[in-house]
């Protein structure tokens, strides 16, 4: 069912689509509602009653909307007068805006025939300005030329005046004439540069001119200042005399100290130090006591003089640093001034200076580069002293060796040379001079005398090398071979004793571990020289030892010790406590001799006397070495020959069987015996079968290898072993 339109209304045409849209989702509601409503038989009793209210309430709604249209139109009937309104104002506006602009046509025609009469008028005023300032523009060219008299006669005060006088005129006529520039004035720029530069050429002199003519300088001071204080209504560039003052001060200060031509020649640096250490305290004490009172306390005088003497100084030293490469005393020099003697009590550092100087600003005199490039210089150019020095104390010291007499001897008895003293004072007088400049420096030249020191020993144990070798291949005989060796000896231990002077304070102590490392390499390098001089003594008497004439003659060894006596009397010559350890390593060498003999299966017992006089020999032996070196000064613990014993009870043991046991003892005091040691020794007896040899043998293979007692140094591995013999067949029948 559709439902019917109320009374009075239309359904919209098309061109309202959204009123229709509007219209049919109602009627769609009305209806799902009237549907909802009506759906039971008894809810149409009631039909007439919800129709009246629907009805009633479509008359309420068309009854407001016929309001608010109302209201509407009466809305927009008041606006459309309003606007009429506007209209007929707005019209009358612009026809007096019209009759406005044609009475402004009529005046701009009247005013340009007034544009004659305003010209005349303006000529007028000035002319009569003009003819007003004439008397006193007429003086004004002799005002000048007073003016620049009075600037060259150093009045610089009335100079001023008179200038500020014709400047003042100039303004004057300036405004008078309405910004026109006359001809007369043109001489005023220049003399006021004139007058500039008079000012500051005083103040660039202030240290001269607050001896001789503070008036002057005063004057000067005071027209810059009252120059920074003026104002001027022309178009002009400001003049800042106060700066142009500040410059000059700056200026003269350098250039009177620090001129280029004043730079120092390499070689006259300590001379151009000491005369600034003189005059740049006096030119402080001058610019305290003299200019700073002629100077405004803004100027701070006493700061400028020290920021300036401060700047110049290290300018100058950048371009001194830029030329020729400094000499190791020049670059020390410099080094110690700038670090020490500037900033120090005597210069920068003075008590005398006042706060105001305000040195503690003041930058390093030194960049760290530049102290970097004067510390290597310095510690290369005393490196190549230090080399041709030590290379002429070699020298001095190799030509020694050839003479015929005996080495030099100290009052103590002692070999003695100056060398080794020489050496160390050489050094560590670097070392010292390096400390008082810096510790880096002292690191570095530390550094750079050790490692010389080194080469050095290098060099002298290859010159002992070279002395030994051309004496013993008959090249250069020397009269005293063994002495000049026992004289390095001496210089050695004094070179061990004295290296650490060269330690200075602070310096890690590792740092002489290649130095001693060289020193023991020395010491090492004399006594393998000294004992091959010893074996070539001993050669002769060892060649034939042992033998019968041995076992039953104590002369073969008596020979040895007077050769070993003899060659060893000036061993009282070295110091101790390298007299000890050559001692002892003589001792050493004659016993590794004698058990090499042994060795050398040149004997053989041919019985059990024979075993008994061989065992004898060895302990007579043994003793006669301990008294010859007990004699000769060596302490017997240290000895070798108790070895000798030992050898004595492996040769007197009557039963074979029981070699076992004496192998096992020598084992335990010497683990560096071997299989072929033990057999030479058991061929020495004679009478040691091959069951027992083998028996004896494996008792060296028995349990873990024993350690060396404590102090005892290696002897059998030293002594060469003996090649063993082809095993013959004696015994059996066979071969018989």
């Amino acid at each position: 069912m559709q439902p019917a339109l109320p009374p009075g209304s239309s359904c919209p045409g098309p061109e309202w689509p959204e009123q229709e849209r509007a219209e049919r989702l109602a009627r769609g509601a009305a209806l799902k509602w009237a549907s909802g409503i009506f759906y039971r038989p008894e809810q149409l009793a009631r039909l007439g009653q919800y129709r009246r209210r629907e009805v009633q309430r479509t008359c309420s709604l068309e009854a407001r909307i016929k309001s608010v249209v109302q209201s509407y139109l009466e809305g927009v009937k008041t606006g459309v007068c309003q606007l009429g309104q506007a209209l007929e104002t707005l019209q009358g506006a612009r026809e007096a805006l019209g009759q406005t602009h044609g009475l402004f046509q009529v005046m701009a025609e009247a005013a340009q025939t007034l544009e004659p009469l305003r010209e005349q008028f303006a000529q007028h005023r000035q002319l009569q300005a003009l003819s007003q300032l004439l008397p006193r523009l007429r003086a004004v060219p002799a005002a000048v030329v007073h003016t620049q008299t009075l600037i060259d006669a150093h009045q610089l005060l009335e100079a001023y005046v008179s200038l500020r006088e014709l400047e003042q005129l100039q303004e004057e006529t300036w405004a008078s004439l309405g910004g026109l520039e006359l001809p007369v004035f043109e001489g005023l720029g220049p003399l006021a540069e004139a007058l500039g530069q008079a000012v500051e050429t005083a103040v660039g002199a202030a240290g001269q001119l607050a001896r001789e003519d503070p008036t002057l300088l005063v004057a000067a001071v005071r027209v810059a200042e009252v120059e920074a204080s003026r104002t001027t209504s022309l178009e002009q560039a400001p003049r800042d005399w106060r700066q142009r003052c500040l410059r000059a001060l700056e200026k003269g200060l350098e250039q009177v100290h620090f001129g280029t031509p004043l730079l120092p020649e390499p070689g006259a640096l300590a001379g151009w130090l000491e005369a600034l250490q003189v005059a740049l305290p006096a030119e402080l004490a001058t610019a305290e006591a003299l200019i700073a009172p002629c100077c405004p306390p803004h100027y701070k005088v006493v700061q400028l003089w020290a920021h300036t003497l401060h700047s110049g100084l290290r300018r100058c030293l950048q371009q001194f640093l830029e030329g020729p490469e400094l000499g190791a005393t020049d670059a020390f020099t410099l080094l110690h001034w700038a670090l020490h003697v500037y900033p120090g009590p005597e210069m920068m550092g003075s008590l005398e200076l006042g706060p105001e100087a305000d040195v503690s600003q003041l930058d390093p005199l030194l960049t760290l580069e530049n102290i970097e490039q004067l510390e290597a210089t310095f510690v290369s150019k005393v490196q190549a002293s230090v080399v041709q020095w030590l290379q002429k104390a070699l020298e001095g010291e190799i030509a020694e060796w050839g003479q015929e007499q005996e080495p030099d001897t100290d009052p103590s008895g002692f070999y003695y040379s100056p060398m080794p003293a020489i050496v160390l004072q050489i050094l560590e007088e670097n070392i010292r001079v390096a400390s008082l400049v810096s510790e880096s420096l002292q690191r570095r030249v530390h550094g750079m005398a050790l490692s010389e020191l080194e080469t050095f020993l290098r060099s002298f144990i290859d010159a002992l090398i070279r002395f030994s070798r051309d004496h013993l291949r008959r090249e250069a005989m020397v009269p005293h071979y063994v002495s000049y060796l026992l004289a390095a000896l001496n210089h050695q231990s004094a070179l061990s004793s004295s290296v650490s002077v060269l330690q200075p304070d602070g310096v890690a102590s590792g740092a002489l571990t290649a130095v001693r490392a060289a020193l023991d390499e020395l010491q090492r390098r004399i006594c393998r020289l000294v004992l091959e001089a010893l074996l070539v003594e001993l050669q002769p008497p060892f060649a034939t030892l042992p033998s019968r004439r041995w076992l039953s003659s104590p002369e073969m060894l008596e020979d040895v010790c007077e050769r070993t006596k003899r060659f060893c009397r000036n061993f009282r010559r070295v110091r101790n406590p390298a007299f000890q350890v050559l001692l002892a390593e003589a001792e050493r060498t004659v016993v590794l001799q004698y058990l090499c003999a042994l060795m050398q299966g040149r004997l053989v017992c041919r019985g059990a006397d024979e075993r008994n006089l061989a065992a004898e020999r060895l302990q007579h032996d043994a003793a006669q070495l301990r008294d010859l070196f007990l004699q000769l000064g060596l302490e017997e613990s240290v000895q070798c020959a108790p070895v000798l014993l030992t050898l004595r009870k492996l040769l007197n043991l009557r039963d074979p069987t029981m070699l076992g046991l004496e192998v096992a003892s020598l084992r335990q005091q010497f683990p560096d015996v071997s299989e072929d040691h033990v057999s030479a020794l058991l061929d020495l007896r004679g009478d040691v079968s091959q069951e027992q040899r083998l028996a004896a043998l494996s008792s060296l293979q028995d349990g873990s290898q024993p350690s060396p007692p404590a102090g005892r140094r290696a002897l059998f591995s030293l002594v060469p072993a003996p090649t063993p013999a082809p095993s013959n067949c004696i015994f059996s029948g066979i071969c018989v």
